[in-house]
């Protein structure tokens, strides 16, 4: 399984930092490909494997929200994914139209925010470039503490296999991605991105979790198995989904990417 896992890695980061470094079109059509493969599998979790008619609202919407954002405007593809949401969860069967609906929101808001904070200027480059190291570093970390050192289980009901240790290591990984990224961006002092990315540390376990309890309402373990050794496309960027939101509302409130975080 630890083979797969690296080899799906060595596949899947340089395909996202080419698409990053590249920006628009390249970045549109990747982020819409995830967008589409996110929908799917969410649809057939609520969905007892089927799609149905309103897992291809969710999916349409997960896609035109995408779409709309490059040819249109954000509040356009906003419009699109709450208009996707509603009429989701209104052919949705009873038990899960609330779901379908969260579906909507849950896939298509990470990828508009990926694109926003990207945009077209090098701040925007730093600022995904270093979400995206910021996240694998705390999956990684997270992965070598819970696997060495063990312990007490974190939430035992909802992913049992995560730990405090793990938790840990993640927050300890990212504080030295935080530290590191302050000296690669020539940042006057390290200590307050440091503790920007041990606190997003915390808000990607929470997406980790969230993830997982999703699945085990549901019954599921894994979202699907696109990629192999680590299940689905969801299961792979849970805690990107949650991280680059928190971002580009950061982003929002201090006027200002990583480059300005000091």
């Amino acid at each position: 399984m630890l083979g797969q896992r690296i080899v799906s890695a060595l596949i899947l980061i340089p395909l996202a930092l080419a698409g990053v470094f590249l920006g628009a079109p390249y970045l549109d059509g990747l982020v819409a490909l995830f967008a589409l493969a996110m929908a799917w599998e969410w649809v057939r979790v609520c969905h007892g494997g089927r799609v149905g008619a309103a897992g291809v609202a969710v999916l349409l919407a997960a896609a035109a929200g995408v779409i709309a954002y490059r040819f249109a405007a954000l509040p356009a593809a906003l419009a699109i994914l709450v208009a996707g949401a509603v009429v989701a969860a209104l052919v949705a069967e009873a038990g899960a139209r609330f779901w379908h609906g969260l579906g909507a929101i849950y896939v298509g808001l990470p990828c508009l925010a990926m694109l926003w904070i990207r945009g077209d200027t090098q701040p925007g480059l730093n600022t995904l470039l270093w979400t995206l190291v910021l996240v694998w570093s705390v999956d990684t970390g997270a992965y070598l503490a819970g696997r060495t050192i063990g312990g007490p289980r974190l939430a035992p009901s909802i992913s049992p296999k995560k730990t405090w240790a793990g938790l840990g290591g993640g927050l300890l990984a990212a504080a030295l991605v935080g530290a590191l990224g302050a000296a690669w961006l020539g940042l006057q002092s390290w200590w307050p991105l440091a503790a920007i990315a041990a606190a997003l540390a915390v808000v990607e376990q929470g997406g980790d979790l969230a993830e997982s309890a999703f699945k085990r309402r549901f019954g599921v373990k894994d979202s699907s198995n696109l990629i192999p050794g680590h299940g689905g496309v969801l299961d792979r960027v849970d805690g990107l989904l949650t991280v680059v939101v928190a971002v580009a509302g950061l982003m929002i409130v201090t006027k200002g990417g990583v480059d300005t975080w000091q």
